[in-house]
């Protein structure tokens, strides 16, 4: 976490989906369910800032993304979006789908872990932000789908052919991304997509719990760690190495690793800092 601010204040008010927060969890809701919660350029842009302030907002320890109704999250808006596209120029087309990449990349580098709550359909754009997500949790009726090819694209979009074949493995990744099959819940816990899989009525608690958990944890433990899983796979054996060796050498300067000490010694649970 930055404590370092400019001028420029934190944004209070998102237009585009539903921002809560509850001590220290915060939760965006995308809040469009006629249309299965479909993305517009808009919530897309909204997505990129949010995600790029909350490293400066040390208040926030964890970010829960849901979706309203029966759905996560349909993947970009086919009239809002697709009948777009049709009409933009090469630099507008890579304009926006930079953008897309953008909320990824963003999701990947903030410090903050994310929790995906899926009671749904995740499909396209939807699919891949879950994907993102460093935690999904799932009910039964959650249901995955990687469009892109279905409506004539690539699969690889918006980072899916770097970061599913490194969840679910290189075969799977392909059958996924070419073919665009729907896989219900069940197949996607078999398959590693899946995090956590819960009863009908028990996502609210089990996202509750996890989130608690997280936010009551090590903060800064926890932001490297996530760091390092991003990081590291692009890298070789050795500069990982070195790079775990620094990052271990940081914490051990910090309050929680001597807190955990104290903890030990005195017989109690750690009372964690985040510093």
């Amino acid at each position: 976490m930055s404590p370092f601010r400019g001028s420029a204040p934190f944004t209070e008010r998102w237009q585009h989906f539903r921002f809560e927060r509850a001590g220290p969890v915060a939760t965006v809701t995308l809040d469009r369910p006629g249309t299965l919660n479909a993305l517009t350029f808009e919530a897309y842009a909204d997505l990129r800032d949010l995600l790029a302030e909350l490293p400066h907002r040390s208040e926030i320890r964890v970010l829960v993304i849901r979706g309203e109704g029966r759905a996560f999250c349909s993947g970009g808006d086919v009239n809002e979006i697709i009948g777009a596209t049709l009409r933009m120029g090469q630099d507008e087309l890579l304009a926006f789908t930079r953008m897309t990449g953008e909320v990824i990349r963003n999701l990947r580098e903030c410090p903050v872990p994310v929790i995906a709550a899926l009671q749904g359909m995740a499909a396209g754009a939807g699919a891949v932000i879950a994907l993102a997500a460093d935690f999904r949790v799932a009910t039964p009726a959650a249901r995955f789908a990687f469009l892109f090819t279905r409506v004539g694209l690539s699969g690889g979009d918006m980072g899916a052919a770097y970061l599913l074949p490194r969840l679910v493995g290189l075969g799977r990744a392909t059958t996924l991304l070419m073919l665009g099959d729907t896989i219900d819940a069940a197949e996607a816990e078999r398959i590693g997509l899946i995090s956590e899989l819960v009863g009908a009525g028990e996502l609210d608690e089990a996202v509750t719990r996890l989130a608690g958990r997280l936010a009551a944890g090590p903060a800064q433990a926890y932001a490297q760690t996530k760091a390092l899983l991003t990081r590291e796979q692009d890298m070789s054996l050795s500069a990982a190495l070195e790079l775990e060796a620094a990052a271990q050498a940081l914490l051990m300067t910090g309050r929680d690793y001597a807190e955990f000490h104290a903890a030990f010694t005195e017989g109690r649970e750690p009372r964690w800092q985040g510093r």
